[in-house]
């Protein structure tokens, strides 16, 4: 049974043209499906609404509703669906409650049929330490979107024409218009004929089928700049996606990862390397050799090197991708301890402990109180 419309607007049955009208502005700005939390149940009442208003707030249909219930007035909502209020007077003051005054449809929306850029691509390459310090080149093969040959990218088989869509009349999209209490809604989507391009291709190309872009692979030599670091991002203009409809090629973006190194690590510019060497090598000094990203070059340890002591080679570090400046080589001293002794070797230390090389140096405190003083 239908409900009685009256209920529906909460209002008695002798209720003015004014108050009728409050009380639906009122219910419209709870249970429009567009603010409502739960919008299946809002939608289905706010129909309800809109049926009673429509009949209520017409004084002929008011008069048979009264007279004849519901078949007065031929089952309430006419075939506008959503109320009297179309066009010109009516409710645009809810809408601009609502949604701040901006109606839907206000701006014309600019078509797609316009020329397109390609998207970008991204390609990742790891290389070794030593080709960052010196750079390099690497071939790198990858697939990607080209345009056309047959059709030049416009996806049309040879001599045959691109006409407009006669659904969208060229424009790209579907504009439908609904009448509600609330103002006028124009809904605007892609065009479902040309998918929003604006034009139809009446005989497709053959190779593209209609799309104006290929799958092709696509070979390149990179060239990698000494100095680059982990995450550096080369960029190869116009080697990416094809453009649509003339617009200009992607871009293709190289991310190069550089491998952990057995014995190098990297600080910036600089390259840290941990040298072990023997009680004698550093108690007594001398030459050592050690490594470094152009090969094996001679260190000098002072006598007394203590384990831990860190030597700078300057110019041995990675080169600035910008620039002329280099880093360094910062080359850490660990003494080694050994094991296993000869019976030999145990009598020349326990000679050697014996002459007082089991004592430890340490500094009195006014050793240390003259230091401080002097480093002043």
């Amino acid at each position: 049974m239908a409900a009685d419309y009256y209920n529906v607007l909460g209002v008695a049955r002798d209720a003015d043209e004014n108050a009728i009208k409050r009380a639906y502005r009122q219910l419209a700005r709870k249970y429009h499906p567009d603010v409502a939390t739960d919008k299946v149940a809002a939608e289905s009442h706010f129909k309800e609404i809109n049926e009673a208003y429509e009949v209520l707030s017409d004084a002929q249909k008011r008069a048979n509703y009264d007279r004849f219930g519901h078949a007065g007035v031929n089952g309430g909502v006419g075939e506008g669906g959503f109320g009297p209020f179309g066009g010109g007077e009516g409710f645009g003051d809810i809408f601009d409650m609502f949604f701040g005054g901006a109606r839907a449809g206000g701006g014309a929306q600019q078509r797609r049929n316009g020329p397109a850029r390609g998207s970008d691509l991204r390609y990742d390459v790891e290389i070794s330490l030593e080709e960052a310090y010196h750079g390099t080149t690497r071939e790198i093969t990858f697939r990607h979107l080209a345009s056309c040959t047959t059709c030049r990218g416009n996806g049309a088989a040879p001599g045959t024409l691109i006409v407009p869509c006669d659904r969208c009349s060229g424009t790209g999209i579907q504009r439908q218009v609904r009448q509600t209490p609330l103002g006028q809604f124009v809904t605007q989507t892609t065009c479902s004929k040309c998918a929003g391009d604006g034009q139809i291709v009446q005989t497709p190309c053959s190779t593209c089928r209609g799309r104006g872009r290929i799958e092709q692979e696509k070979t390149l030599q990179v060239r990698i700049p000494a100095g680059v670091d982990d995450g550096s991002r080369i960029r190869i203009t116009g080697s990416g996606e094809a453009g649509i409809r003339g617009g200009p090629d992607g871009d293709l973006y190289v991310y190069l990862s550089v491998a952990p190194h057995a014995v190098f690590r990297r600080d910036g510019l600089d390259v840290l390397l941990d040298v072990p060497v023997s009680f004698p090598q550093a108690a007594l000094g001398g030459e050592i050799t050690v490594r470094s990203l152009e090969g094996d070059i001679p260190l000098v340890l002072t006598a007394g090197t203590q384990s831990g002591s860190q030597y700078r080679l300057r110019g041995r570090g990675m080169p600035s991708v910008r620039g002329t400046a280099r880093g360094d080589e910062l080359v850490t001293v660990h003494v080694v301890v050994p094991t296993k002794l000869s019976k030999r070797e145990r009598e020349i230390l326990e000679e050697y402990a014996r002459e007082g090389g089991d004592q430890i140096e340490e500094k009195s405190f006014f050793d240390k109180v003259k230091d401080a003083f002097r480093a002043e």
